[in-house]
């Protein structure tokens, strides 16, 4: 969200593709360095830092991927989508961390390492849980709605044991009438994806 924000930007250009053409323009460009008021002392020392292994792109996607697509500078914005999304989907599914041992992850897939990582920050009080609507929501009265905290009872509908035994009486024609075959055939579907689900609501908050 444009509105919202800590102020904080990562950067990571050995795996953000976007990162890594900045950093080597700020590096190289002395006239984007003076427009801007930033001193060659301010970047020129810094270089890429492994933190990932991906299969086929090494320890430094974002400086194979750059390479490979022949990307020169942070305004090849087409190519740098192209990259972008590789090395994202590679990176979560695929990679491996290799920094993070002090934080426990080293030698976890990155899919792993950020449940862990965010579980270990909001323990140590250096992060907490936030949530916000996917866009902006507006309700009748032009107002701008947010998420809130509720008191709420969950049902774990997916737990296995539960599942099985629905699953065999919405299965059973003799114990459950559904009158049509589409209708039964519904019931099993849903209870294939339904995991966690609100078993009561509040209103009007």
């Amino acid at each position: 969200s444009m509105k919202k924000g800590t102020g904080v930007v990562t950067s990571v250009p050995s795996d953000a593709p976007d990162d890594y053409a900045a950093l080597r323009d700020w590096q190289k460009d002395a006239k984007l360095r003076e427009k801007h008021g930033v001193t060659e002392e301010m970047v020129a020392p810094y270089e890429v830092i492994p933190i990932i292994e991906i299969p086929g792109m090494g320890d430094k996607s974002a400086v194979y991927m750059c390479e490979k697509l022949k990307i020169k500078s942070q305004n090849d914005k087409k190519k740098l989508e192209e990259a972008k999304a590789e090395t994202y989907k590679e990176g979560f599914y695929k990679g491996v961390m290799i920094a993070g041992e002090e934080d426990g992850v080293k030698g976890l897939k990155v899919s792993e390492a950020k449940d862990v990582c965010k579980a270990k920050m909001c323990k140590d009080g250096e992060a907490f849980v936030y949530y916000e609507p996917e866009q902006e929501v507006m309700s009748r009265s032009g107002d701008e709605c947010v998420v809130t905290y509720l008191d709420q009872w969950f049902l774990k509908y997916g737990e296995e044991s539960w599942k099985e035994k629905v699953l065999a009486h919405v299965s059973d024609p003799a114990r459950f009438e559904t009158y049509t075959d589409a209708t039964r055939k519904a019931f099993k579907d849903v209870l294939e994806w339904l995991r966690e689900w609100a078993c009561s609501r509040n209103f009007g908050l």
